[in-house]
């Protein structure tokens, strides 16, 4: 698929920090605790009509990410643009009309939806709310979500408990597409639904990148997943992107040594081909407390003083493809010995 060039969203160096754990006790005693820094200088750029996966570990912060750019949450420093539109400087009155253009689809798709409310209802207020059809179309625009969705619009009259949890998530994407965005972020959308299904929702979500002309941000931490939906791959680690690249250059080429870890330990189909090799070794950090220098160096097999000493910048390391290690081409080659003793 050819991929224009001009990015549709630029993040530069975004961060978000919340306050530790007993941080208002510790505040009337006087005392600074230390800061949870759930997103860490985060730079990444989509183009249109792209589909980006955001992978890693629980914790990673992949979903405060998703939710920064659409500050859903708000950021603590850097720069999000949108259309060359400067998202963090918006007010409250331009930032809800530039969410049209800017949805999300919940990981949870149960929670995500007023349990009182019909899907009729929950479809028909968003519509409302952005005035996205005269109000005698709204009933026929319902009716059209729930079919380009795969949903049957005789049953809009049901409440979310009387869909099975992958109809339920169908019901978020048409949320999200009543709108008419031009970005959605989807944080982990099969993740909460049943391994028979997955598979139909990651075909609508590329068939309607297709119809729409939508560019996404797909969070998730299943790379059989990721391999199947992505044009790119944003690997993520205790707050900071590790590596970014093309999706066949992160599966053949993997560059540093957590991606790598992250394919070892995806499931293989055939049992007669297990690998011998530890996928990553240890339980990662906390993010209130997290390592120096390279915050993998824990748990990273090839790590140095350079890098427990000094944080890794996330640089070309070859064409379009980026990464934030002080050994690249160490890991490239620990990678080919590798793969070379588990075919």
């Amino acid at each position: 698929m050819t991929i224009e060039a001009a990015p549709l969203l630029e993040v530069k160096n975004l961060s978000k920090t919340y306050a530790g754990r007993g941080a208002f006790l510790r505040s009337l005693m006087g005392r600074a605790g230390p800061p949870l820094r759930a997103v860490d200088q985060v730079s990444l750029e989509i183009r249109p009509r792209e589909i980006v996966s955001l992978v890693g570990e629980s914790g990673s912060g992949k979903t405060t990410l998703g939710r920064a750019i659409l500050r859903l949450v708000e950021p603590s420093d850097g720069e999000i643009r949108f259309r060359g539109l400067d998202v963090r400087a918006l007010s409250q009155k331009r930032l809800r009309a530039t969410r049209r253009d800017m949805q999300m689809v919940f990981q949870d798709p149960y929670s995500s939806l007023n349990p009182r409310m019909t899907v009729r209802a929950t479809l028909e207020e968003a519509l409302r709310v952005h005035r996205m059809r005269p109000a005698d179309q709204i009933a026929r625009r319902v009716d059209e979500l729930l079919e380009i969705v795969g949903l049957n619009p005789a049953h809009a009259g049901r409440l979310p408990r009387d869909f099975s949890g992958g109809q339920r998530q169908r019901i978020g994407i048409a949320r999200a597409l009543s709108v008419e965005p031009a970005f959605i972020v989807a944080d982990e959308p099969v993740s909460a639904v049943d391994v028979s299904v997955q598979a139909q929702i990651m075909n609508l979500l590329l068939d309607l990148r297709d119809r729409f002309d939508l560019t996404m941000l797909f969070i998730a931490h299943d790379l059989s997943v990721v391999r199947y939906v992505s044009d790119r791959v944003a690997v993520m680690y205790l707050g900071r992107i590790v590596e970014y690249a093309k999706q066949a250059d992160i599966f053949a080429r993997p560059r540093h040594p957590y991606t790598q870890g992250l394919l070892r330990a995806a499931p293989r189909a055939d049992p007669l081909h297990r690998s011998t090799t530890v996928a990553i070794a240890g339980e990662p950090p906390s993010a209130l407390n997290p390592p120096s220098g390279c915050h993998f160096h824990t748990r990273c097999p090839i790590a140095t003083d350079l890098c427990r000493q000094t944080r890794p910048l996330l640089a070309a390391a070859a064409s379009e493809h980026l990464v934030a290690c002080h050994h690249a081409d160490h890991a490239v080659a620990n990678w080919g010995a590798s793969a070379a003793a588990n075919p």
